[in-house]
């Protein structure tokens, strides 16, 4: 999934300047608007923490320890109507090398309740939508809503997080309620999304020169609580196209098309003090030229990941969890890879697995501290993907640890 985002999102550094004093007036004015009136909700926040990885350029080059985990947001809404509602949110993110510093908007939409009746609600959702069709892809964006300050890499690949959190277009949602069946959730979207020069040379490298265009996206997902049950169960569907165009001065590529299709199965089981979750997928991803103007190469990636937390008291919640991916599953060595590029490119770069430990704290009902230590096997998601640098990657084994305060009111 060769992506870019020339996000009018993401701002060049000049206009920062204008965005921040633009979200401080904003949050003044909203503020005052939430007190006096209460059809308007506004929420927001602010996590920051520390990073060290050694073995690896996730972070950054030199593997020094990193203030690097920040993230601030504000986000809103207005119910306009009985059944139409605005919302949006901003956020400001700079995590390294996982993705490109800035702000951006996650989501600006116009949420119409289509209909609704005893038994069925259907919403339909215009503009820059939010991806709800993974089992963390609608709290992905918020630090306190996900379970781990690093997610599962191997289904949420950070270097895809601005593509990956929503799109522009439309999406629709229908659920069903049945007292003998259980819960029904039927999510089906449609869009794209620009991508800028950074996020190219994060997913490319910095020697594409080029452009890159997502042309589609088309996702669908089904979601399934029984009865009275503590699980939820899901399937999802992605078909996202892609194109490069070429830079005619000095670049290494040529004009190239990637067609990426995602499957994944998940499930979910919420107690009162334990939890399980788990995805599992399978990703079809077809490159067209690009490398030449003859290539053509079609693998067949997998991967999943298996977690469980455990809450000791109402304030301390443990977490384990171990992940995997393959970029090829007829290669899941990397031998193949390693002698396609005559050595270039190690065979630890065609896979990905991570085993995690940590835990999370809270003061307060609106402050949380977490920990998390990650041992890793391979270098399959380490950006750049399409050139990867064996030089700063030379580590087969590589560990992580991170810590981050966060506040949300």
């Amino acid at each position: 999934m060769l992506l870019k985002l020339k996000v009018k999102m993401i701002f060049m550094p000049k206009k920062k300047l204008f965005f921040v004093v633009l979200t401080t007036l904003f949050t003044l004015l909203t503020l005052n608007v939430k007190a006096a009136d209460q059809d308007f909700q506004f929420h927001g926040f602010a996590a920051q923490g520390i990073i060290d990885v050694d073995g690896s350029d996730f972070v950054n080059d030199d593997g020094s320890l990193s203030p690097k985990l920040t993230e601030l947001g504000i986000n809103g809404s207005y119910q306009l109507t009985s059944n139409f509602r605005l919302a949006g949110q901003i956020v400001y993110l700079n995590g390294g090398n996982r993705y490109e510093e800035g702000i951006r908007v996650d989501y600006a939409l116009l949420d119409w309740s289509a209909y609704e009746s005893e038994n069925w609600q259907v919403n339909v959702y215009l503009g820059r939508f939010k991806n709800n069709h993974w089992l963390y892809s609608s709290s992905r964006d918020i630090p306190f809503a996900r379970p781990s300050i690093i997610i599962p890499q191997s289904v949420y690949f950070d270097g895809f997080r601005d593509i990956a959190v929503g799109g522009d277009g439309a999406a629709i949602k229908i659920s069903h309620s049945d007292d003998n069946y259980g819960n029904f959730d039927f999510n089906v979207s449609y869009g794209t999304s620009q991508i800028s020069d950074k996020q190219a040379e994060i997913i490319l490298s910095k020697f594409a020169q080029g452009s890159v265009k997502q042309d589609s996206d088309v996702q669908a997902s089904i979601y399934w609580q029984p009865a009275f049950s503590s699980w939820r169960f899901g399937v999802s569907y992605l078909d996202s196209i892609f194109s490069y165009q070429a830079n005619d001065n000095g670049d290494l590529f040529f004009d190239g098309d990637f067609d990426f299709q995602f499957y994944t199965m998940n499930a979910l089981y919420e107690g009162e003090t334990w939890e399980f979750s788990g995805e599992v997928y399978q990703e079809h991803f077809t490159t067209t030229g690009f490398y030449h103007p003859l290539y053509f190469k079609a693998p067949v990636g997998e991967g999943m990941y298996i977690q469980s937390r455990y809450k000791v008291s109402n304030d301390l919640t443990l977490l384990a969890r171990y992940e995997s991916f393959y970029s090829d599953r007829d290669d899941k060595e990397g031998k193949k890879l390693e002698q396609e590029t005559g050595g270039l490119v190690p065979a630890y770069f065609g896979y990905h697995k991570d085993s995690t430990l940590g835990l999370s704290y809270d003061f307060s009902s609106n402050l949380r501290l977490r920990l998390e230590y990650h041992w890793f096997q391979g270098a399959g998601r380490l950006t750049p993907v399409v050139l990867p640098n064996p030089r700063i990657n030379s580590n087969e084994s590589w560990q992580l640890w991170a810590i981050q305060l966060m506040y949300w009111f």
